[in-house]
């Protein structure tokens, strides 16, 4: 595929990127959501994620595979009853806070983001739905929730999870705010299981050091890694934890997206967003070439809470 010269501009970029960490990686994630948003809004609406397509079988009606996933994941979650408090993590424009509110009119859904650009604009979006009283959006660390614990009764994050740094206090965290009894549903990109306590390969990690540095992205882990986390933190109803990879449901969508991308129409809006935004756009190629090698995985995992005895 030959890439338009605004798409080869990230290849003059420094490769400092990938180990920075703290406020730091913090600070470049709200620049990058920032800056992005708009021009994701613009052609894919208020879901910042990814698309449900059944069979992996390319479809045309790439907003409604957005909605899709939504469905997808609280069935995969199979809660036991519709939940009241909703936590949000990585809310983005806040599509998903909202669907869930509709699927659920008794609750709340509470949405957190680094990006001040994203706040605002969901929360602009929320009170244009009618739906202001029942969604709230704050800037706010996921790391550092300010919420009680306990919370909630259904702590959703959709792919936020590969920007946070320190893994083990992220599912600590989740795990804190969510009441007894409650769903932890979470879907992030990982790479892929490496049995025997061995490493990925060279090339393999040449090919995720780039994608971090277009995504601020820090160290990535596997998906058992995150099972891993969640057993061993003894709070987990035995038998609740599913852990599943769909990388096969969404791979249509990537490739929707990158031809977005490279259509002359949206160069200007990619200048405009910025060489941040243009290195993601770039790096969406990577993402593809990781998903063909079995490197990248979309892996989705959910599990209850224990209630006291």
């Amino acid at each position: 595929m030959r890439l338009p010269p605004l798409l080869l501009l990230p290849l003059l970029v420094p490769s400092s990127l990938a180990s920075r960490s703290g406020a730091a990686l913090r600070s470049g994630i709200a620049r990058f959501y920032d800056r992005s948003s708009p021009l994701w809004e613009a052609a894919w609406g208020d879901h910042c994620h990814h698309g449900h397509y059944p069979g992996g079988k390319p479809r045309s009606d790439h907003r409604q595979a957005q909605v899709d996933m939504i469905a997808e994941l609280l069935s995969f979650c199979r809660l036991g009853e519709p939940p009241r408090a909703i936590l949000d993590v990585g809310c983005g424009l806040g599509g998903s806070s909202r669907h869930l509110a509709r699927e659920f009119p008794g609750s709340s859904a509470t949405g957190i983001t680094l990006s001040p650009y994203q706040q605002a604009r969901a929360t602009r979006l929320s009170a244009e739905a009618g739906l202001g009283e029942r969604t709230t959006f704050l800037v706010a660390d996921a790391l550092d929730s300010p919420f009680a614990d306990g919370s909630f009764d259904l702590v959703w994050s959709l792919e936020s999870g590969e920007h946070m740094p320190e893994k083990a206090k992220f599912v600590a965290e989740l795990l804190r705010v969510c009441e007894p009894g409650g769903a932890v549903m979470l879907c992030t990109w990982c790479h892929r299981d490496v049995p025997g306590g061995g490493s990925l390969g060279r090339r393999e990690r040449r090919v995720l050091d780039k994608i971090s540095r277009a995504f601020y992205l820090p160290d990535w882990c596997s998906g058992a890694h995150y099972e891993d986390l969640l057993t061993s933190s003894d709070q987990i109803t035995p038998g609740s934890l599913r852990r599943e990879d769909w990388s096969y449901v969404i791979a249509p969508f990537w490739k929707a997206v990158i031809r977005s991308a490279l259509h002359p129409k949206n160069w200007l809006g990619l200048l405009r967003a910025g060489p941040s935004t243009i290195r993601g756009a770039w790096a969406m190629l990577l993402m593809l070439k990781g998903q063909r090698m079995g490197l990248i995985k979309f892996v989705v995992v959910t599990a209850t809470k224990k209630s006291p005895p």
